[in-house]
């Protein structure tokens, strides 16, 4: 391992993007200290030490939230943006045109992902504003709350900014290495608060020990479920051309259990955080019950993020994944899977393996991201990590990880993954 990581070093190239994202994220956690004008954070500190809603948009926003600083909206209406294009990808016909479009639309979708992300982050500043944060607010004339409002905006623009610049000249996917470096960074606190408490005789080894078991089995779990692939035999036929022979040769197609990734965790939290959020807003009994039902931790909440996880996830293979296209892909080039014929049928075999992983991979991937939940309201432990998290940060270090190895692997060095 450390002989792989000093040859990446030696690579110009590869250093270069590994210190840019390095310095990236560095920026990241300064201006995650870097306060809002007019806001008094030590009155909001007591509401973001209860386990509610905000606690867990807290640990995402790497505690900028709990101190109200310019990122204290993170990257949230970055991804509720990318949901609602992704949604409507499937019904406006236009947005459908641009994503078979390859680069050019790939770009035009960005840019409408971006004014939405800037109108979303708008309209959440100033929402927070005027509720939320109404107390710890110290002068309440209208230019303070305009100046409170543009910086929210202004921060969250600055992270979408900086995750795509991330992505472009850095290794790994900006957003997602943003949202990781958040939730890292709450785990010294976390790990010095367990011993504490283990110091007071608050908590004890008999059941520290076995939920610690039980995250590293979960780990273990997602990076299985990460790299395990189900490989479709194809084999090409023999076509003489001239005097030359093509084709002949055996392959396959590699389909991952869990084709999604961790997009559909991201989007549950999101979709979850939105109605809550929007009924924590209006001082009425009823929009406040729905807030408390749907409070991060709750029944209602942990059973609607489970259900959403696996919803996500079949939603978003179905959109990234074509076996139509690759049935025709095949059958264009001269290839048949052994026993199936070329064309429809083949699509419709290639749909049911992918619908029977998706199956597997998705409740899965609900079941990492709700046990850790089950755990922590029956033993009453604050984890470090909860599922969410775990499936980030570990989804996010792998792909990091494939990225680095293919850089190695274009230069001939042998990568961090056999």
């Amino acid at each position: 391992m450390l002989e792989t990581v000093k040859n990446a070093w030696k690579i110009k190239e590869l250093r270069e993007r590994i210190i840019f994202t390095l310095s990236m994220l560095v920026v990241f956690r300064i201006g995650a200290h870097v306060p809002v004008p007019g806001i008094n954070p030590a009155v909001l500190a007591d509401f973001f030490r209860e386990d509610t809603l905000f606690g867990f948009y807290n640990v995402i926003a790497g505690g900028a939230l709990s101190n109200f600083t310019i990122f204290a909206m993170g990257i949230m209406p970055y991804i509720n943006a990318s949901i609602i294009m992704q949604l409507l990808t499937v019904v406006v016909p236009k947005f459908k045109q641009w994503s078979e479009e390859g680069v050019e639309g790939r770009k035009k979708m960005i840019q409408v992902i971006r004014y939405g992300t800037v109108l979303l982050a708008f309209m959440q500043a100033s929402g927070m504003t005027f509720t939320l944060m109404q107390p710890a607010i110290t002068d309440h004339s209208f230019s303070s709350y305009l100046i409170i409002i543009i910086s929210l905006t202004a921060g969250t623009a600055f992270l979408m900014w900086l995750g795509e610049l991330i992505t472009e000249k850095g290794i790994g996917n900006g957003i997602s290495l943003l949202i990781f470096a958040g939730i890292l960074a709450g785990f010294p606190g976390g790990v010095g608060m367990t011993f504490e408490m283990l110091r007071l005789g608050e908590l004890n080894w008999v059941i520290l020990l076995p939920i610690l078991a039980i995250l590293l089995a979960l780990m273990i779990g997602i990076v299985a479920m990460d790299v395990g692939r189900r490989r479709i035999p194809v084999q090409y036929a023999k076509r003489v051309v001239g005097r030359r022979v093509y084709g002949g040769q055996s392959t396959h197609i590699p389909l991952k259990v869990n084709q999604a990734g961790v997009i559909p965790v991201i989007f549950a939290s999101a979709i979850l955080m939105f109605p809550a959020t929007m009924a924590m807003f209006i001082n009425h009994p009823f929009a406040q019950g729905i807030a408390e039902a749907l409070s991060w931790g709750s029944p209602l909440n942990t059973l609607l993020y489970a259900v959403f996880i696996v919803l996500f996830t079949f939603f978003y293979t179905a959109i990234q994944f074509d076996p139509v296209k690759i049935a025709g892909d095949i059958k264009k080039h001269g290839g048949f899977i052994p026993g199936i014929r070329p064309g429809r049928p083949t699509a419709e075999y290639i749909g049911k393996v992918s619908r029977r992983l998706t199956f597997v991979g998705a409740f899965s991937l609900a079941f990492i991201a709700v046990l850790p939940i089950i755990i922590q309201d029956v033993s009453r432990l604050n984890l470090i990590f909860g599922g969410t998290a775990l499936i980030i940060i570990v989804g996010v270090a792998l792909e990091t990880m494939r990225q680095i190895e293919s850089q190695m692997l274009m230069r001939n060095y042998e990568g961090f993954m056999k």
